[in-house]
């Protein structure tokens, strides 16, 4: 399905009130301007599909709330009797059209500045997210391998790199994890690896995500290193203290987070 399809926008509409009381919107003011046009009550109602009784009522209600007749019946003659607007009311119709302008106008310039309103709120509901992972991140499948009980998939996060998750079969058909789709991976520090130096060296793990040491908060006995990777992303992962110093990891050194497959949860956006 096109994105376009499931487009958000804004819309909304203006009534009118009176010390606090509803005077009337788009339906009524469409009345006034059809009496206008017609001279009649009877053909103005039917011309918006609301009954001659509704049409009064509305009409006697404006007239109340403004203090002063908006619609004037005319005295039978050559051509019959009928209704008018009273200068009031023409004047209303007027400024209303006008009003209803702007407002449609300044509608249309907010949809235009919230063209990424749909993700913007998908965002938010990502950043109110609580979980004990360390590391969270958003990303699209680019690949799944399924399997006879668990399946591969491999996600694309923010500046290309990708993280591949080992998960059951049924979880991935359930979660709908297929190529193009939107998913989270979830990660704790604590299975983190940290390397320096993995040139040439052969692992088990499935996942390596390579970039700059930018933060080190050393505790009692573990140090969070935070590894900042391409796109703005980064990794947080906890080693020991004694680790930490025999890497000399400090701020500025390169290096990259190693982790197994099975360490990965995925979830997708609800």
């Amino acid at each position: 399905m096109d994105d376009k399809d499931n487009a958000i926008a804004l819309q909304g509409s203006v009534w009118m009130t009176v010390n606090g009381e509803n005077f009337g919107g788009q339906g009524r003011i469409a009345l006034l301007a059809q009496i206008a046009e017609c001279g009649s009550i009877t053909q103005a109602a039917k011309s918006i599909k609301m009954s001659y009784k509704a049409a009064w009522d509305a009409i006697d209600n404006m007239n109340n709330l403004a203090g002063e007749p908006l619609v004037e019946r005319l005295a039978g003659g050559k051509g019959g009797g009928g209704t008018r607007l009273t200068s009031r009311g023409e004047q209303l119709v007027r400024n209303f059209k006008i009003i209803e302008k702007e407002h449609r106008d300044f509608i249309a310039h907010l949809g235009r500045q919230a063209e990424n309103i749909a993700d913007d709120f998908l965002l938010i509901k990502k950043m109110n997210m609580k979980t004990s992972a360390r590391n969270h991140y958003m990303g699209k499948v680019t690949q799944v391998k399924p399997g006879a009980v668990n399946d591969e998939v491999e996600l694309e996060i923010a500046g290309g790199q990708k993280i591949v998750a080992i998960v059951t079969h049924e979880s991935a058909e359930e979660l709908e994890l297929k190529t193009g789709a939107q998913a989270f991976a979830l990660i704790k520090a604590s299975s983190i690896i940290v390397m320096t130096d993995d040139s040439g060296v052969k692992l088990s793990a499935r996942n390596r995500l390579t970039g700059t040491v930018s933060r080190i908060q050393p505790g009692a006995v573990n140090t969070e290193v935070v590894i900042e990777m391409a796109g703005g992303a980064s990794l947080a992962a906890i080693i020991t203290n004694e680790s930490c110093a025999s890497l000399s990891l400090a701020p500025g050194v390169q290096a990259t987070g190693i982790f197994k497959a099975s360490s990965v949860i995925l979830g997708v956006p609800a």
